[in-house]
């Protein structure tokens, strides 16, 4: 089994470090220093106090790797669509995409069924270039729960987590997802495949369409946003509108909207991606995780006023510091 990690940052890292040490035949796509890095003295991960450092198959060519049977795609939601012609050459007859990106996925309403199905989200594939560059029967969905970070070039430093939930978009518990599930395992991630991914995909899209924004607007951490009224209260009508859309579009919340806020909270004094990436200088995941819900409310007819000012606010913030559109 050929797996390519195409964007091998902190989460892309962290899968590849695993599965090398599995012994999976595993190759990643990378760039810059972080791929000059890995090349030279191999990919180094820090988990659980531990320093192992592993020999990996990197490269920015794709060309060089050839076919796969699974591309997993760990970039941020708004450059993949720029890079998927660079991806063709991983693509084989029986390649599967793997979709490990934020926010609502450019497949969401494929295989969903009823009148919406095939509705295609510019928010998130501008110019159907995922749509039609893939084709939506190459994608397995992946909700990504991880947490890790790139502390130097060649180096994933992980946090905390390891579960990659994988889902057909029909539901259905498939040959491809059960194999893919099955090497995530044995390099000791945790993998199931859910029959109704879609719910999960909602339950972590609402803290990071609410608590990103807020906190690169205020700069405060987690347990602060979460907690003080103010703001959890911008945060919390950002969810119920979230949930309004949901809910239209037939999904279920295992929980309720303070108990997510109040999970946001116990984090502690987290620095969201959004608010490292302001800090970093790199452009922000704004259009996966607001745009797309703002977009879901005018497909399904439902007002989000709180979204739309938040929105509207982070996005000034981003191109004043010339973070939104790059």
């Amino acid at each position: 089994m050929k797996i390519c990690i195409f964007g091998a940052g902190a989460i892309g890292g962290y899968m590849g470090a695993k599965l090398a040490e599995a012994g999976a035949e595993v190759s990643l796509v990378a760039r810059g220093p972080h791929l000059a890095a890995m090349k030279d003295k191999g990919l180094t991960l820090i988990e659980e106090g531990e320093t192992r450092t592993f020999a990996v198959n990197a490269s920015d060519d794709p060309a060089a790797l050839g076919p796969q049977d699974y591309v997993i795609v760990t970039l941020k939601a708004h450059s993949v669509p720029p890079v998927v012609g660079k991806m063709a050459p991983l693509i084989g007859p029986e390649t599967t995409i793997v979709s490990g990106v934020n926010g609502v996925p450019w497949w969401y309403f494929h295989k969903v069924g009823g009148p919406l199905e095939g509705t295609r989200l510019a928010s998130v594939d501008p110019g159907d270039a995922q749509w039609n560059g893939f084709g939506p029967d190459r994608v397995l969905g992946c909700v990504v729960y991880p947490a890790a970070e790139v502390t130097s070039p060649g180096v994933v430093k992980h946090i905390e987590g390891n579960r990659f939930s994988l889902g057909e978009p029909d539901g259905s518990k498939s040959d491809r997802a059960v194999r893919l599930s099955e090497a995530l395992g044995k390099a000791g991630l945790k993998a199931p495949v859910r029959p109704r991914l879609r719910d999960e995909i909602w339950v972590k899209l609402w803290g990071n369409l609410s608590f990103n924004p807020i906190s690169a607007l205020t700069h405060a951490t987690l347990d602060v946003l979460c907690t003080d009224p103010g703001t959890r209260a911008v945060a919390r009508n950002m969810m119920l509108e979230a949930q309004e859309i949901a809910e239209a579009l037939g999904v279920k919340f295992p929980i309720d909207v303070d108990r997510r806020i109040d999970g946001g909270a116990a984090v502690g004094a987290h620095r969201t991606s959004m608010l490292q990436d302001l800090d970093a200088g790199r452009p922000m995941e704004i259009d996966a995780l607001l745009g797309s819900v703002q977009e879901l409310g005018r497909v399904t007819g439902t007002a989000t006023p709180t979204i739309d000012t938040v929105l509207g606010l982070v996005t000034l913030r981003a191109r004043v510091a010339g973070l939104y559109g790059a």
